[in-house]
């Protein structure tokens, strides 16, 4: 039985994918696991500058995995939908299972975008 791919739903899925194969998005991404977090609280938590903090959170935003709130004058940011969440443990658990292969993967580097 062969099987049809959806070039147009792959691209999309590619996209949403982005937002947790950079570090520092992914990082961010970590950091919001235990609620809500001012710009402030994700720059101590990630030890990432405020300017590129901001930058990668105007990217997750925008992708919709993660939302925004005005509180007085502090703007506190979560996880869109908790299913972000559910997918960053996946993964882990994933990981902890294919460690050793992904350690020794000469393919992929961390470093890439």
């Amino acid at each position: 039985m062969q099987i049809v791919i959806n070039v147009e739903g792959v691209q999309l899925r590619s996209k949403l994918f982005r937002g947790f194969g950079d570090p520092n998005r992914l990082s961010i991404l970590y950091s919001l696991l235990g609620g809500p977090l001012t710009v402030t609280e994700i720059v101590s938590a990630t030890g990432m500058s405020q300017s590129n903090t901001s930058n990668h959170l105007r990217c997750l935003r925008e992708c919709g995995l993660v939302a925004a709130e005005q509180q007085g004058k502090y703007v506190y940011y979560s996880l869109s939908d908790d299913r972000v969440g559910d997918l960053l443990a996946l993964g882990e658990s994933l990981l902890s299972d294919a460690a050793c292969g992904v350690y020794q993967c000469t393919r992929y580097y961390a470093s890439e975008e």
